[in-house]
């Protein structure tokens, strides 16, 4: 508001305008405060948001076999040739490992080094197609088929050009440049498949680029690896570098004859109890969250306050006033209580096998919080696993007593469902800062009060000009009236 000149009258004019604006911004301070707390309630809901999409994703990984994997693999001997890893089914059964000989992959190489016409320079990855051509004239375009696809290089190109297209643009194959041997080698991805790379209808014609490079097909070869365990020796062929044996993955690295690896398998509960223990420390952060919420104190005294009602106040004045102002804005919230309720249930239908492995309910006060035994959980995962981690990661055909992960996560979506709905938040997103989606129940009450707001600081407007005018109309009038006053006045000295 632009500062006033008071009339002559000596009227405060300002003054008394601004009390009669002040009555009339009593509704729309009210509007303000349902607005800041109708913010402040979708920011609650936000972070309470968040926290549901992080145990999610959480369990999603958990329920993941390996999260809970109580079975560990070692190598000892040659430990260079071959790399193990338990699954959740391997048996405890000690595996000599001999590496005879590597699968390999079909693929296209030269045969010749790559040069430029001097045999001891050998191409870089910077040569382009015309110095590889040994031709006076040569052609503009070099055409390349891989199995089904077709490429058409310029002559300009440049052999690292070549490359990359080939490993962009066709997804069965790969190709590499080895500047010190001069070899180009475009190997098939997948194991056992061929791949051919020749001109049209099968000949080479001068404007192929496998002519000017001189590839030429090799076939897939097939790996050979023996095993020996105390029932005796195994032959395994292999395809890929890649090999599954009583439970184990083996990834083969390089042939080991005369000097085979061992691999041993022993039960080891460490990463199942990492993973229960981070489990409990998330359900019990989240749970505690929302307990604190539908249980918090609700001051219905402290309403948000107006920016007229800051200047008069210090910083830290404003700040405990706005705590207790936030505080209890999800007392008994219907949404709340029902996750709680469904997160304890998804508990309560597995407690009995939880209790034999360590995990309780604490007191009644706690509200559902859980804690671990971990002696006495170790203890389990190493006498019966499965019966252990089954309460966990199922399988539980059960709709009335689901498994732990999916049960739980099954309750949650159902709560950002409701959140989507209501709020406008991500099922998906974690962040606690994207914007919210305006189509949601919450949103349309903010559009609401935007236009409401919008409306009523346009009257006061109006309101403010009209009591301005008024004043001035009434400043005039006393005016004249005193000036009539001293000419009647004068008539009688």
């Amino acid at each position: 508001m632009n500062m006033r000149i008071n009339g002559f009258s000596g009227m405060d004019i300002d003054s008394m305008v601004k009390s009669l604006m002040t009555v009339k911004r009593v509704p729309l301070d009210k509007l303000n405060q349902q607005k800041q707390i109708l913010d402040w309630t979708r920011d609650s809901y936000r972070q309470l948001n968040s926290k549901i999409v992080q145990l999610s994703n959480k369990l999603q990984q958990m329920d993941l076999s390996a999260a809970t994997n109580t079975q560990k693999s070692t190598v000892s001997g040659n430990t260079t040739a071959v790399r193990a890893e338990a699954n959740v089914d391997a048996i405890s059964v000690t595996m000599s490992v001999e590496v005879k000989t590597l699968a390999k992959k079909a693929n296209l190489q030269n045969l010749t080094a790559l040069n430029t016409g001097t045999p001891d320079e050998k191409a870089s990855l910077s040569t382009t197609l015309a110095q590889l051509d040994q031709s006076s004239t040569p052609p503009a375009q070099y055409e390349l088929h891989i199995n089904d696809k077709s490429l058409v290089f310029k002559n300009t190109d440049s052999l690292s050009t070549v490359i990359s297209r080939i490993n962009s643009e066709i997804p069965t194959a790969n190709a590499s440049y080895d500047e010190i041997s001069g070899k180009l080698t475009i190997t098939s991805r997948e194991n056992g498949k061929v791949i051919t790379g020749t001109g049209d209808g099968g000949a080479v014609m001068p404007s192929s680029l496998s002519g000017l490079l001189g590839l030429q097909a090799n076939g897939a070869v097939k790996g050979e690896v023996n095993i020996t365990t105390s029932s005796g020796t195994r032959k395994y062929e292999t395809t890929g570098d890649t090999l599954v044996v009583n439970g184990v993955n083996l990834t083969l690295l390089e042939t080991n004859v005369g000097s085979p690896s061992k691999v041993s398998t022993q039960s080891d509960p460490t990463k199942a109890m990492e993973t229960i223990k981070s489990f409990v420390d998330t359900y019990n952060e989240l749970l505690g969250l929302m307990n604190t919420k539908l249980s918090e104190a609700k001051y219905r005294d402290y309403t948000p306050l107006t920016a007229e009602q800051k200047k008069d106040m210090k910083e830290d004045d404003i700040k405990n006033w706005e705590e207790r102002a936030k505080s209890g804005l999800l007392k008994n919230d219907t949404i709340l209580s029902s996750t709680v309720a469904s997160m304890r249930s998804v508990i309560s239908g597995n407690l009995k096998v939880l209790s034999e492995a360590g995990i309780t309910t604490g007191q009644y006060y706690e509200k559902g919080k859980l804690q671990i035994d971990e002696v006495k959980l170790k203890s389990a995962l190493d006498s019966n696993p499965d019966r252990i981690l089954s309460a966990f990661r199922g399988p539980s055909n059960d709709a009335n007593n689901p498994a732990i992960f999916s049960g739980l996560r099954k309750e949650l979506n159902s709560t950002l469902d409701m959140l989507v709905k209501k709020v406008g938040t991500s099922k998906q997103d974690a962040d606690a800062s994207i914007a919210l989606k305006t189509e949601s129940s919450m949103g349309l009450q903010l559009k609401n009060y935007n236009s409401r707001i919008s409306d009523l600081d346009r009257k006061m407007t109006v309101w403010e000009t009209r009591y301005y005018k008024q004043f001035a109309a009434m400043e005039k009038a006393m005016s004249q009236f005193q000036s009539q006053s001293s000419s009647l006045a004068s008539y009688f000295q």
